[in-house]
């Protein structure tokens, strides 16, 4: 026996069909046998698919989403998120709804096509053996310092000298991958003291060689800015992605806080629906 499921893809990061970066999201995933997911997200290939399910006692929230790449299951991720707080904004006639994921119940605020995040707080610390990263992006040095951050899901961020340096960035894939497998993706952008920032990601460790738009890094992104001095805490970050694939999105992200403590991280941006499709798979 088998059932039909139902899926819808929402490109995220932007306000334009076929920009941005694309999400799938399975609007009833408590009808999907748990062992499917995996094999669904490595099937769509996109970098992250979501299944969405009643949350879980006692979270406070309107649906519990399980986010996948095609390679592993990840606590937390940025435009997985914001996709799926769209269709469930939508399903209950709602402009706030409540997320909850593996590292925590994310807010999200939906106002005129737009949807604000509240993520989760992240931790930092240096990276270890910093060269080893430098050396498989092709690059020299970080004009900061390469520094580790979780929100349940790890980045490592490197500031390099320009846009063109950013562009230009041609990373050796395999040895990024061996990185990846210790839980590390590379997180590159531009050392700007304005903020408008211009980012790359690469994540082969997780299936994704190249992300247009990275939710969960453009939070601590802010953070990195604010912590080293090049923006004050409250500004709004103007971050530019997915440029070098064809895909440009905008993601908007400001880290509050005051008197050294961090209290509030926010991501913010568009999101357009573009397409639905139906899978037929065993019941569980």
């Amino acid at each position: 026996m088998s059932d039909t499921h139902r899926y819808l893809v929402l490109d995220v990061f932007t306000e334009r069909p076929l920009q941005g970066n694309p999400v799938a999201v399975f609007t009833e995933g408590a009808r999907i046998d748990p062992t499917l997911m995996q094999p669904l997200a490595r099937e769509l290939n996109l970098s992250e698919t979501v299944f969405l399910l009643p949350p879980e006692a006692p979270a406070r929230a309107d649906a519990r989403a399980r986010i996948f790449t095609p390679r592993v299951e990840l606590g937390f991720a940025g435009h997985p998120v914001l996709g799926a707080a769209f269709v469930v904004a939508e399903r209950l006639a709602r402009r706030e709804v409540r997320l909850q994921t593996g590292a925590g119940v994310v807010p999200v605020a939906l106002r005129d096509g737009i949807g604000e995040m509240d993520q989760p707080l992240p931790r930092w610390g240096a990276l270890d053996e910093p060269e080893r990263l430098l050396a498989a992006l092709g690059v020299e040095r970080s004009l900061l310092p390469v520094e580790l951050y979780d929100n349940g899901v790890r980045h490592a961020f490197v500031a390099l000298e320009s846009v063109e340096q950013v562009c230009a960035l041609s990373p050796d894939l395999a040895a990024l991958e061996r990185l990846g497998k210790l839980g590390v993706s590379a997180f590159c952008f531009t050392d700007a003291a304005a903020a408008s920032v211009r980012t790359r990601m690469f994540a082969p460790g997780l299936g994704v060689a190249e992300d247009p738009a990275t939710g969960s890094a453009a939070g601590p992104l802010s953070v990195h800015l604010a912590r080293h001095g090049l923006i004050p805490f409250g500004c709004r970050v103007e971050i530019t992605q997915g440029v070098e694939l064809g895909r440009r999105s905008r993601l908007y992200a400001c880290a509050h806080g005051a008197g050294g403590r961090l209290s509030r991280v926010t991501v913010a941006g568009g999101a357009v629906a573009v397409a639905e499709g139906r899978f037929t798979l065993p019941r569980p």
